[in-house]
């Protein structure tokens, strides 16, 4: 997390005492590793930002993601306010759900439904939702094609208050990963 200039004012110093708190808390799933990372300095007079990725249980990747606030005391163009939130979350999918053409507006439901969810007022949201299929060749010809998922979408928040905003993007980020809902547990597979 950084602040582009020091020191910042009062609602952004508020946003960041609230990323600073979910980097150093618990996570509320195990699954799940959030972390600081470097903002990007030239859209906003202030930016921070955190990333996540969520693990399997023998730690290999299931889906990363970043959330970047943007903070303008004078607001900019399209953003309806101070504040913009930006996310990005990838996730690799199933061959038969990435084919499915429903994908895109489910992927985007998952974001409003969270966002509703745990009501994180928001106003001006936009985004896109990206499949790939990545296929090897030559000397990785033995690689198996792989399918993904990019959730790229942006949003205004309506306070400073941003904890369920960051709540909503974790949501989704354990979505896309395949993960059940919170505190609902996964059936084994018959047979197992």
């Amino acid at each position: 997390m950084t602040a582009r200039t020091a020191p910042a004012p009062g609602p952004f110093q508020r946003v960041l005492e609230t990323l600073r708190a979910v980097v150093d808390a618990d996570p509320a799933r195990p699954e799940l590793l959030i972390e600081d990372m470097p903002a990007p300095q030239r859209l906003a007079p202030y930016a921070a930002a955190i990333m996540a990725t969520v693990y399997r249980e023998d730690d290999s990747e299931l889906a990363v993601g970043r959330l970047i606030v943007l903070y303008d005391p004078e607001g900019q163009r399209g953003w309806d306010g101070d504040f913009r939130l930006v996310a990005y979350v990838r996730a690799e999918l199933e061959p038969e759900i990435a084919a499915d053409p429903l994908i895109g507006p489910v992927g985007w439901s998952w974001l409003t439904e969270a966002l509703e969810g745990h009501r994180a007022g928001y106003k001006a949201a936009s985004g896109t939702i990206t499949r790939a299929v990545s296929e090897s060749f030559g000397d990785k010809g033995d690689d198996p094609a792989t399918t993904e998922l990019e959730l790229r979408a942006s949003w205004s928040p309506t306070s400073d208050d941003i904890a369920g905003h960051i709540s909503a993007w974790c949501d989704v980020l354990c979505q896309a990963a395949g993960l059940p809902p919170a505190g609902v547990t996964s059936l084994p597979s018959p047979g197992v």
